[in-house]
């Protein structure tokens, strides 16, 4: 009896000084609460397996009274710290709820030194990174020894969906790393953009300054007239020589055509080049450039007069139909593939955006005086279309046109076409349906200089002879066989 109450007093004794709670901070300790209420404190049988803590653990007692309900006070007996030794682990003991207590010594020894060795420093009861990553840190033994992911839900799953890895307490390697969400799409690279803007129109200084400090005895406008007999390569080299050259040579006047054809690509140092030598004349032809390239060089261009695009594709053609030419007089569109109807629909036609209180709709190539259009495949709804929204063309290339012939012939002279009056150069070579019937309509363009119809297989020469002999207000002279031409 003795001795059942000195064991009875002593356990009763941390009842007294007040509840031993384990110290856990904010997210843990919330972790805690929302684990089941009143379930055993240790499971299955496995001496080194983990347990799942009450929501209120007082002492070793009370844990022990939970699990064994039916078991009097007389037969418990007072927990015993395991024995260690430097030769080998503790030696456990033969009593089963020793065992079972010593089991929850241990884990409870582990939860205390956690938060020893976590980096959290946040008590309160926000949902912080810092309380995420503890809880990790806490939940990964577990893991390790059953092999089982955290409740779903948790802060640990949080933390590895946020892309973290749980780590275990007291090493550095990672513990679980199973797949994520989807990546997001990377973030296209931004080009970069800046203005360039061309040199002032007299830029200064006006003078050459020597290395003795005096000034060269040439002003600046000599120079340009020195300059103006070099061509490109030796105008590049004079850049190099001094700043107030490179400053000189960049005179518009020194640039008036500038060629790039043939060039797989064009290089952004290439279109800043160009916007700033502002040329007259800008030959693209059988080049790579884009859309996007086109585009931004004829928005800086305002000055430009002839654009040549031959053999480009259609694709960065079309930068034509939103960029704004007023000064464009020649146009060359040849040899592009896959133009239809549609497409030159687009390039004809005014711009969508032309406002209510114009009077007239004008087109993008009202001012164009040259056009040059072989190798497409017009039909006479372009060639009507032509009529309409280029006025003023005075030369027209409509050669090797599969689809033009006579009845195209008549619609370029009749009576209400506007170039009747101002074609003065037409090339309609190797267009095969042209018959001897349509040569008489030739004589209604007064004004008409040059007549190219040379590889037109159903013109027969005689008939050709006639039409230069008769012509249109006088003769023709014909140095090549279908070849007509006037001096003016």
């Amino acid at each position: 009896m003795r001795r059942s109450l000195t064991a009875g007093s002593a356990l009763a004794a941390p009842r007294k000084a007040g509840p031993a709670r384990i110290q856990v901070k904010g997210g843990r300790e919330r972790h805690l609460k929302k684990v089941g209420g009143d379930a055993c404190l240790l499971r299955g049988s496995d001496p080194g397996g983990p347990g799942l803590l009450p929501p209120r653990v007082l002492n070793p007692s009370q844990a022990f009274s939970s699990c064994h309900p039916g078991l009097p006070p007389e037969n418990w007996e007072k927990p015993k710290p395991p024995l260690a030794s430097a030769e080998g682990p503790a030696v456990p003991s033969p009593s089963p709820q020793r065992e079972k207590l010593e089991r929850f010594k241990r884990m409870c020894q582990l939860l205390e030194r956690v938060p020893d060795t976590s980096s959290s420093s946040s008590d309160s009861d926000s949902d912080s990174d810092s309380s995420g990553t503890s809880l990790s840190e806490e939940e990964a033994p577990g893991e390790a020894r059953n092999g089982r992911r955290p409740a779903r839900g948790s802060s640990g799953e949080k933390e590895n969906r946020g892309g973290r890895r749980a780590v275990r307490p007291g090493s550095g390697g990672p513990l679980l790393s199973w797949p994520l969400g989807p990546a997001p799409p990377p973030r296209p690279p931004q080009l970069e953009r800046h203005v360039v803007r061309p040199p002032p129109r007299s830029p200064e200084p006006d003078t050459l300054p020597l290395a003795a400090g005096s000034d060269h005895p040439l002003p600046r406008a000599a120079w340009l007239r020195v300059f103006q007999h070099l061509g490109p390569r030796e105008l590049c080299i004079c850049m190099r020589v001094c700043r107030t050259w490179s400053r000189w040579c960049y005179d518009k006047r020194l640039w008036p055509r500038m060629d790039l054809s043939r060039r797989k690509s064009l290089t952004p140092p290439m279109l800043s080049g160009v916007v700033r030598r502002q040329p007259r004349a800008l030959d693209l032809s059988w080049t790579g450039v884009s859309k996007k390239q086109l585009m931004w060089l004829l928005n800086r261009l305002q000055g430009l007069q002839e654009l040549v695009l031959s053999g480009c594709s259609w694709l960065s053609v079309s930068a034509l139909g939103s960029a704004p030419l007023p000064a464009l007089r020649l146009l060359d569109l040849r040899w592009i593939e896959d133009v239809k109807d549609s497409q030159l629909r687009e390039l004809l036609l005014p711009p969508p955006d032309t406002k209510p209180g114009q009077t007239e709709s004008r087109g993008r190539l009202q001012g164009v005086a040259e056009l040059r259009l072989a190798g497409l495949e017009l039909t006479d709804a372009s060639l009507r279309l032509l009529l309409r929204h280029a006025p003023q063309l005075s030369a027209l290339d409509l050669s090797h046109c599969a689809h033009v012939g006579d009845p195209s012939v008549h619609l370029l002279t009749a009576p209400t076409s506007p170039l009747r009056e101002t074609l003065v150069h037409l090339n309609l070579a190797g267009c095969h349906r042209l018959t001897d019937h349509c040569l008489p309509l030739f004589r209604r363009c007064p004004r008409l200089r040059r007549l190219d119809l040379r590889s037109c297989r159903q013109l027969s020469p005689e008939a050709c002879a006639r039409l230069a002999a008769a012509g249109p207000p006088g003769p023709f002279r014909c140095p090549e066989e279908k070849l007509l031409l006037k001096d003016s």
